[in-house]
């Protein structure tokens, strides 16, 4: 997921051409030599995979905000669903690219294994800190698949692209472990 605190580097996830029929093209940042049919096709799945990650911790970022008491912390949610929308979106763009379909909704069982299960749980209590420990689950979980996705074979220009949404998961976990704690010192 994107970094909250840093804009998206200029046009470095895609690139937009005015094709013939004058609309935009998204020009894919696999190199397409080289980049076989199964190995384009294990790509694709590696980027869903991203994009489901991405749309569960939107989704899982929207509600904390919903039932967040602290304002702060709804708008650092809101902040984080915004940044798991444009994450997805980016990969959606490259899935497009190689010519695949793209995941447009997560996964209704994928929330659960993702972390976020326990947040309308925390929600109900009405606890700040609960629901920032939930958000930090959900955000452990986006950490563990981005690093398992680096660990494919990704051409160079979505590895930069992965690189650097998962230092963002990286820098939101993070935001988030460190006000849990300060919630637990109150």
């Amino acid at each position: 997921m994107a970094n909250m605190n840093t804009p998206p580097p200029a046009v470095t996830s895609s690139t937009s051409a005015s094709g013939a029929d004058g609309g935009n093209k998204v020009r894919s940042l696999a190199s397409d030599d080289g980049l076989g049919r199964s190995a384009q096709s294990d790509v694709i799945s590696t980027l869903n995979d991203l994009i489901e990650t991405s749309k569960d911790g939107e989704k899982g970022f929207a509600l904390a905000a919903k039932d967040a008491k602290d304002p702060g912390l709804v708008s650092l949610f809101r902040e984080g669903e915004q940044s798991c929308r444009e994450a997805a979106r980016e990969l959606q763009e490259q899935v497009r690219a190689l010519g695949g379909n793209p995941d447009e909704s997560g996964s209704v069982s994928g929330a659960v294994h993702r972390g976020w299960v326990n947040l309308k749980t925390a929600a109900t209590s009405r606890d700040d800190k609960a629901i920032l420990e939930e958000v930090e689950r959900g955000e452990d979980f986006a950490k563990a698949r981005y690093a398992a996705a680096l660990k494919t074979n990704l051409p160079d220009g979505l590895r930069q692209l992965v690189e650097r949404q998962y230092q963002g998961a990286l820098s939101n976990h993070d935001r988030v472990r460190d006000l849990r704690n300060q919630y637990q010192n109150r």
